[in-house]
């Protein structure tokens, strides 16, 4: 049995922590309990009511979120509640139980054009993953059964997979119009059946595998964290509406240049210099009253 490990993650709401296993929890569905007569169905979200200052819990797919109440700071506990869950989760005992048996839900899957024309988005109307998963090739994409099948379609160069889209993009040798609707209709089908998008082999690859574009861990300073929360708060929601992704990669001081990663629809997308120029270093320069900074994408 494989061995679930977590860890802390910080979120955009400061009293919310997500605790992250490398490991699928549930598959596709998610659960927000508000207290533990609610939690009946979840022995660890009753377990973790039980501390005091536990104030909504979370279950998604492969992280668990608690909302606490402002009577105690996070650094003073939250890796008692990682040890908790992570003990939990090895001890091999039900996560959610007498789950009502899931009626199927019809999925309507829509496309939406983005910015980049050799871009198009296909919306489900249910969750698909939690984080950013990009697939340069067939080979990149052994972890996504999603993204393999759709690599059998000769038109297809990339797949990127987020929340509850996915964007594709063509080679030239096709018109969006000729194969949209056998595309969305071949998605549609694939989330309907309840197939697998991703393997749990996706959450534990090391740093040297492409098939989940990640920013490396290192220690930021203050200032590249500014840049990083301005990057996350106000930038990140936009260019997820197009279908794609941006990541920090790095801050040189000496040359004031922010270096990020594009994703998705914004790979290669020709509008996606204007965009960083005049839409993200403007912004930047503006919060941070900082005008010598430069962006740069590295992947540009």
């Amino acid at each position: 049995m494989s061995v679930f490990n977590i860890k802390i993650d910080s979120t955009s709401n400061p009293e919310i922590k997500k605790f992250v296993a490398n490991q699928f929890l549930t598959s596709n569905n998610s659960y927000e309990f508000k207290n533990i007569d609610d939690a009946k169905s979840s022995p660890l979200a009753q377990q973790l009511f039980y501390l005091p200052f536990v104030k909504t819990v979370y279950i998604a797919q492969n992280f668990i979120a608690i909302e606490k109440f402002s009577i105690v700071e996070w650094p003073e506990v939250e890796n008692e509640i990682a040890e908790q869950v992570e003990d939990y989760l090895n001890s091999g005992e039900v996560l959610i139980k007498d789950a009502p048996s899931e009626k199927k839900v019809p999925v309507t899957v829509y496309a939406e054009s983005t910015p980049n024309p050799a871009v198009l988005k296909f919306v489900a109307n249910k969750p698909l993953v939690d984080g950013t998963f990009e697939f340069k090739n067939i080979d990149e994409a052994k972890y996504s059964p999603l993204a393999q099948a759709l690599f059998h379609f000769s038109f297809v160069k990339e797949v990127f997979i987020s929340a509850n889209y996915i964007s594709v993009s063509k080679y030239d040798l096709v018109e969006w119009q000729d194969v949209s609707l056998e595309l969305r209709e071949f998605i549609r089908k694939f989330i309907e059946e309840g197939k697998e998008i991703l393997k749990n082999e996706i959450l534990s690859q090391t740093k040297e595998e492409p098939s989940k574009q990640q920013t490396p861990e290192v220690a930021l300073d203050d200032y590249s964290k500014q840049i990083v929360s301005i990057l996350n708060e106000y930038v990140k929601p936009a260019v997820a509406s197009d279908g794609g992704n941006i990541a920090f990669k790095s801050f040189d001081k000496e040359t004031k240049t922010v270096r990020v990663i594009l994703q998705g629809a914004c790979s290669g997308c020709p509008s996606s210099t204007v965009t960083l120029k005049n839409g993200i270093e403007t912004m930047l320069k503006d919060m941070l009253n900082d005008e010598a900074l430069k962006v740069e994408a590295i992947n540009g």
